[in-house]
């Protein structure tokens, strides 16, 4: 029996709340949410890496001490697998998280969801207070398309600092609330994601030997609304080669005419 949504949960199913509990049951239709968006592969499986601060903002009705219960409890029965080995410093403790799908007897893919869920137009795709033995209606067709847009934008945030962090050997967190804002503002002014990787590219090729503007290379700078345009346009055009050749007259050399000899004064 599958356990496990597919989509932006926004209710846990009964069976899987009985299995590991309430509390549980959130952590983990949430934590399957993120791995299914992860672009962070290790080992042959999908990982996402958070503190627990970060895991308590994303759900605030749970104090710090409840979120590490929480995963202690999943850590205990299995249901989790974390690890620290995929940090770059070794001073870095941020776990990462996996499913043990195993444990849960379903598959990460092909979930057959229950069409009726509560309306939400959370992006996060976060667990909606429901009302127990009430029916609720089916998403509207727009509420769905914000929902799939806001997944997207995600993961373009994602492949944004994922990208930076190879580039710079850095090892930046894409789920920070700062990051996200300057990512999300730069593609609604109209950059693509091809456009962040420019101008990472250049920076790094100025920046990344050079120890004073090393520490530079970081969102905050980068993605800034008034400097990331001045960045983009400092990526190197190609140039044209047929018209360089084209410029390049070669110089006529001076026709002598011996025919009429000196002129004698």
């Amino acid at each position: 029996m599958n356990l496990l949504i597919n989509e932006p949960p926004l209710q846990v199913l009964p069976s899987l709340a009985k299995k590991v509990g309430l509390n549980g049951a959130i952590f983990l239709q949430q934590l399957h949410f993120r791995l299914l968006i992860s672009n962070n592969e290790r080992d042959g499986f999908k990982w996402i890496f958070k503190t627990y601060a970060e895991w308590q903002e994303e759900f605030p009705f749970w104090s710090y001490d409840t979120v590490k219960r929480i995963v202690a409890d999943l850590e205990k029965g299995s249901y989790i697998i974390t690890t620290n080995k995929y940090n770059k410093l070794k001073m870095d403790k941020t776990k990462w998280y996996r499913i043990n799908y195993s444990k849960m007897a379903t598959s990460p893919m092909g979930q057959n969801a229950p069409s009726d869920r509560a309306d939400c137009t959370d992006g996060r795709g976060q667990v909606a207070p429901t009302d127990e033995g009430k029916m609720h209606r089916a998403i509207p067709k727009d509420i769905k398309s914000i929902k799939n847009n806001n997944v997207e934008q995600l993961d373009v945030v994602h492949q944004i600092i994922e990208y930076l962090n190879v580039k710079a050997s850095k090892n930046y967190k894409a789920t920070t609330t700062a990051t996200k804002r300057l990512i999300n503002g730069r593609l609604g002014d109209g950059y693509t994601l091809e456009d962040f990787k420019r101008v990472i590219d250049v920076k790094v090729k100025q920046w990344l030997h050079n120890p004073d503007m090393n520490k530079y290379l970081r969102p905050d700078t980068l993605f800034n609304a008034t400097k990331f345009e001045g960045y983009l346009n400092e990526a190197p055009i190609k140039p044209n080669i047929q018209a360089q050749s084209s410029s390049h007259v070669q110089p006529q050399q001076p026709i002598l005419d011996f025919s009429a000899g000196e002129e004698f004064r």
